[in-house]
């Protein structure tokens, strides 16, 4: 609908600048060879007859020079232009448009992904999709939804994407990938329609269970997402240590240095803006090294790079104070005892506490069902419930309920009871995370938005994407090989997917690096990426990892 408002809109203009100009050029040319002076209106209503071909008043006797009969040529030539070519590309379409009652039922794209069917988390992956311009059709069985998608200019077909006859329509033997995206029982089926229709054709299919991945890897296919084990993994992370404290660890030489995260709030001064418009980074001499935005953590991002409400920037400088920017910092855990609270026990909850025991981390688990694994029994909106867990002992509260009201709710309840205690909680809808933050929450990770930066992640290999499931990770190593060479002929990110956030040079650290910053034989670099990337990278400066501290 959006573009053809464009379209009628372009046309609107169009139009009225030509007969503007007609009218402006028909009252000269009345003037000049007819030596008749006319109205502005009157010229208006002959050029009008003209262009619609109505008819053209009595001005007639008046058209014998050269010069009018050039403009009335002009004019009429003009209006039949309109007619054969403003008829075919906007009011026929538009009438056609008004007059079709079924949602499209096909598609011509190829090299294309099919996703099957439409979610919140699909917001995710368009977006990842059109940013490297890989065209995508949703199916869906859903008539409704379709026409709103297609009315949004977003190709999608109508059809149980679980039927051959509907992937043969939505042309699934000539696509890079399909995504199966529906249910924990429909998916499988999908698979299996997909591998016959292609069996060469990758296949993406989404998990709400992780027992139900192995039945959807025995269709066939080619990778499975099971998200909430990858959310809870996530969230176990965060409530150990934050990315300025694994910075800190990995750094080699002592530094006046500080290396902080910044929560961009609902309502900061800098939300929509780019990097390099943020005066006050320049005036502290702050540098951006990483952000989390979204289920996206992004190393050394573009000065292009807009801030979005709720990201997390991850900051170095000599003096940070952002608070000029409506930016909460958030807290660290170098001082706090290894005691982590979980609150809900379902499959997020149960990651959370196996992740957090394999890191050696005391683990108490908060749910309102008496079983196995749960210590305290009791709602966690209830003050006492949390009391009698002794949260003001704790490091971090992880609230891992898969129902997002009473998640906010219970950090409200943490801000009154324990406001030192940070929270990191789970939401399962994107629209709630601003809410979970204002509420109190110190970290939030939504299940949409983790979703579908991992099938972006998998889909996409025209960038790197580094999601909760990636293995990331800081690390300091010599780089003997590009010594002498400035940042942008060693172009490290390029060669290896790792990116430099800092160099230690001289027992200093230096993290305000551009293109033209020289490397010298003892430096060291500081950098940061996925597990693969950095194992590239130590290749290709022929350098070794450095036990941190």
């Amino acid at each position: 609908m959006k573009r053809w408002w464009r379209r009628i809109t372009v046309a609107v203009v169009v139009v009225t600048s030509i007969t503007l100009a007609y009218t402006l050029l028909y009252r000269w040319g009345m003037m000049t060879f007819a030596g008749e002076q006319v109205s502005l209106l009157h010229s208006l209503r002959i050029v009008v007859e003209s262009l619609t071909t109505a008819g053209f008043g009595g001005d007639t006797d008046y058209w014998t020079t050269t010069g009018m009969h050039v403009i009335v040529i002009l004019m009429n030539v003009t209006g039949v232009l309109l007619v054969f070519i403003g008829l075919p590309l906007f009011a026929v379409p538009l009438f056609r448009k008004a007059l079709q009652s079924k949602p499209p039922t096909s598609t011509s794209l190829t090299d294309h992904v099919v996703i099957c069917s439409y979610s919140e988390r699909d917001e995710v992956l368009r977006e990842e999709l059109d940013s490297v311009d890989v065209p995508y059709v949703y199916v869906d069985e859903d008539p409704d939804l379709v026409k709103e998608l297609v009315e949004d200019d977003v190709e999608a077909i109508h059809g149980d994407p679980a039927k051959l006859s509907v992937l043969r329509d939505a042309n699934v033997p000539e696509a890079r990938a399909v995504v199966a995206d529906s249910s924990d029982e429909t998916n499988p089926t999908i698979i299996l329609s997909a591998k016959k229709l292609a069996a060469d054709v990758p296949v993406v299919s989404v998990a709400k269970y992780e027992d139900a991945a192995k039945y959807h890897e025995y269709a066939g296919a080619d990778d499975v997402v099971t998200s909430r084990q990858v959310l809870g993994e996530s969230l176990a992370m965060r409530a150990t240590s934050s990315l300025a404290e694994e910075l800190r660890e990995v750094i080699g030489v002592d530094t006046e240095i500080e290396v902080t995260e910044f929560l961009i709030e609902e309502g900061s001064d800098v939300a929509g803006r780019r990097l390099k418009d943020v005066d006050l980074f320049d005036e502290q001499n702050v540098n951006v090294i990483a952000g989390w935005f979204g289920g996206k953590f992004v190393v050394s991002p573009h000065p292009d790079t807009r801030i979005k409400e709720n990201s997390i920037l991850l900051v170095a400088g000599d003096h940070v104070d952002l608070d000029g920017l409506k930016a909460r910092k958030m807290p660290t855990h170098e001082d706090d005892e290894p005691r982590v609270i979980v609150c809900g026990y379902g499959t997020v909850g149960h990651a959370v506490e196996e992740e957090l025991e394999e890191d050696g981390v005391e683990v108490d688990v908060i749910d309102r069902v008496e079983k196995e694994g749960v210590d305290v029994v009791g709602d966690i909106t209830d003050p006492r419930t949390l009391i009698e867990a002794e949260v003001s002992r704790a490091r971090s509260v992880v609230l891992a309920l898969d129902v997002d009201k009473p998640t906010i709710y219970a950090a409200l309840v943490l801000q009154n009871l324990a406001p030192e205690v940070e929270v990191v909680a789970r939401a399962d809808s994107g629209d709630n995370v601003w809410k979970l933050y204002n509420a109190g929450a110190d970290y939030v990770l939504s299940l949409p938005s983790v979703t579908g930066e991992l099938l972006a992640s998998i889909l996409i290999d025209e960038k790197e994407i580094l999601t909760a499931r990636s293995e990331f990770d800081f690390i300091r190593t010599p780089a003997p090989a590009i010594a002498g060479q400035t940042l942008a002929e060693a172009d490290v990110r390029q060669e290896t997917g790792a990116t430099v956030v800092a160099v230690e040079r001289d027992g200093s650290l230096i993290t305000e690096l551009k293109g033209t910053f020289q490397l010298e034989e003892d430096d060291v670099l500081v950098v940061a990426g996925s597990d693969d990337s950095l194992d590239r990278l130590v290749e290709y400066v022929d350098g070794e990892r450095i036990e941190h501290g």
